[in-house]
């Protein structure tokens, strides 16, 4: 994930290219402060996969841009959610799901 804190809108803008590989951009409105935006990037993925807010947790670059979420679930189901979602030519917003 690369998120985007103090952005105008919520949700998952699309797939960007980051020096370690493709990455979901994730927009959120609150700031890269006491961890206030990694918990906002959890509830944007959570909302875009349809998946409980407490079965996301980012796992890795809490001070960075670039993270790494942990999503609990059945993997052969959250991979072709996944798949889905990414696959579609306009990936749908946090907010309109």
């Amino acid at each position: 994930m690369r998120a985007s804190p103090k952005s105008s809108r919520e949700g998952i803008a699309g797939v960007v290219a980051t020096a370690q590989g493709p990455a979901l951009a994730v927009l959120v409105h609150a700031a890269a402060q006491k961890g206030q935006a990694n918990r906002a990037v959890e509830l944007a993925v959570a909302a875009w996969l349809g998946v409980p807010k407490s079965s996301v947790t980012v796992k890795a670059g809490d001070k960075s841009r670039l993270k790494t979420v942990l999503v609990a679930g059945e993997p052969a189901m959250l991979a072709a959610l996944l798949q889905r979602r990414t696959a579609s030519p306009r990936l749908p917003s946090a907010q309109s799901q």
